[in-house]
Order: C-alpha cells, then structure tokens, then sequence
C-alpha cells in the first residue's frame, strides 16, 4: 500500500491514469513503473473489471470542467520475491507490504477496497 503526500493520509495501492493514445495495459505498466520502480514483465494480470466513479472535490483539478466520473481498471502483478519499492516523492510518501484484509481497512478509497476483496476471494 502506498500513502500520497496529497492528501496526506490517503492509502492506496498503485493507481494511475491513461496518458494520450496509451491502453490500460500500457498505463498499467507505466504506473508501477513510474510510482515504485517494479518492472510487471509477464507478471501483469488483467482483472478484467472495471469501476466507475464519480470524481471527488481532492482530484477535481485534474480533470476537464465536463468531466464528472472515471472509469478504473484493475489489474494485478505476481512478484516472485518481496521488493524494496522506489516510490516517486512527489506522489508518494510511504509503503507498506501488509496482509490484505489490513489493505483494505488502510485503503481510503472505495473502489481500491472492493479491486482488493475481488483479487483475493474476500
């Protein structure tokens, strides 16, 4: 779980959006790479699920003024090993390998929560 500098205790786990041209799986990738330094390689699983949500008053300066719900796409990546993840200072200040019924009690959002309980059966 990785906790953003903004707001300053949101939980989460690695999240991102599309940039330009860039397909789920690519930003999938991308995000990983870009918010700990993991490479997914062929370990990238696509979930094939996906939420949709109304945006909320901390990330509305992110989007256009006619742009009011966003669609996430889960995906999931098998790590042979426990890694050191190298997180980007400017987004994130803190992570925490935990067990997953402690991710999602430390999780802020909603839809991180439900992607969590789906991933693992509970």
């Amino acid at each position: 779980m990785l906790r953003r500098t903004r707001p300053r205790d949101f939980w989460q786990s690695v999240t991102g959006s599309l940039e330009w041209g860039e397909s789920a799986v690519q930003a999938a990738r991308r995000e990983l790479y870009e918010e700990t330094g993991i490479l997914a390689g062929g370990s990238l699983v696509d979930l094939s699920c996906r939420e949709t949500f109304p945006i909320l008053p901390a990330w509305r300066s992110r989007y256009g003024a006619h742009v009011h719900a966003n669609t996430e796409h889960w995906f999931a990546v098998r790590l042979q090993y426990r890694r050191q993840p190298r997180l980007h200072a400017k987004e994130h200040a803190e992570y925490r390998w935990v067990p997953y019924a402690q991710a999602i009690r430390l999780a802020t959002s909603w839809t991180n929560r439900k992607a969590i309980r789906y991933l693992f059966g509970g």
